[in-house]
Formats: structure tokens, sequence, C-alpha cells
């Protein structure tokens, strides 16, 4: 069984690495709404696979360290396109959340990654 649990965060950032001109360039933001999946087998005396609210515990600080921030001065987010931001998010929670199977980070209502680890 699959369960998730969605953030959103708002951050501004700029792309170093593309070429001069494009429109990302320059300083934007967005509104990002990320999703947490967790992957396991309802608890048979809880019965849930996790606990709601510990997972919004460990995953809060993440967030927080990514909301209001210009994510190019975030270490290891340098040239933060939503395909890096993704593998860095991953990177923070994975060993908080072993049973994490995916995540979705969405930069605009129609553009966004999947991640499910290397």
């Amino acid at each position: 069984m699959l369960i998730y649990k969605e953030f959103t965060f708002d951050s501004a950032h700029f792309l170093p690495n593309v070429p001069d001109g494009h429109k990302c360039k320059e300083m934007h933001g967005h509104t990002y709404r990320l999703r947490v999946w967790i992957e396991g087998k309802p608890d048979p005396q809880l019965g849930w696979v996790m606990d709601f609210a510990v997972l919004k515990k460990i995953i809060k600080p993440v967030v927080s360290t990514l909301d209001h921030k210009c994510l190019n001065n975030i270490p290891g987010l340098s040239n933060p396109t939503c395909e890096l931001i993704a593998v860095w998010i991953w990177d923070q929670l994975k060993p908080s959340i072993p049973a994490m199977k995916r995540l979705e980070l969405h930069e605009t209502p129609t553009s966004g990654v999947v991640y499910e680890g290397e």
C-alpha cells in the first residue's frame, strides 16, 4: 500500500547553466508542491502504514529549509533544477524515512518530476 503527504513551499531560484537569454537564467520564483509517498502494510493494531503526524514532523524541517529562500544559496543546490531539488530532498529525507518509495515535486501546476531514488 502507498500513502502520501503533501506540502507546499515558495522559493526563488535561477538556473546558472542555461544559455544566455533563457528566461530561467533570471531570478524567479515558484510555489512548489511536494508529495512524499511511503510504502508499507497497515499495522495490524493501529491500522495505518505510518502516522501522518510523524511523517509531517520529519518532513517539515526540510520544507522549512527551502521555504522563502533562494535555492541557489542552499548547499548542494547551486543549480536548482526541479530534478536536482527532488534529489536533494530525497537525500535529506531517506535516512529518516526508509519506507519512502517516491517523491513528486511540482514547480508549476503543469510541470514537475517524480523521483524514486537511484
